[in-house]
């Protein structure tokens, strides 16, 4: 998977489509990303000793690593990744659209 926790990336399909964010973390053997504030969906917590009201609470999920796309660092646009040695050997990220080198 060529996609890291950290990166900044764009929603390419379904509801979210359009939307940037941030990878909060990754779930490789599931091929799933998990975004901040995007793909939230309504969980209702159980009244419990701790937290005496029942609550319904947004909570993120997974995207498939498929309908999203890493955001171009000088343009902010969808760009695919490609992976390059450098002059010292060092595996290297690509955005293909710009040729700019990912963090």
């Amino acid at each position: 998977m060529k996609l890291k926790k950290g990166d900044k990336i764009v929603v390419i399909a379904g509801k979210n489509r359009g939307q940037s964010g941030t990878i909060v973390r990754v779930l490789p053997r599931d091929n799933m990303v998990l975004l901040d504030g995007i793909n939230l969906v309504k969980r209702h917590l159980r009244p419990s000793a701790q937290n005496r009201k029942g609550q319904i609470v947004d909570k993120p999920m997974p995207l498939h690593a498929s309908n999203v796309m890493i955001a171009d660092p000088s343009t902010g646009k969808p760009s695919r990744i490609k992976i390059s040695r450098g002059k010292d050997g060092a595996r290297q990220r690509i955005a293909v659209k710009s040729g700019d080198a990912l963090k």
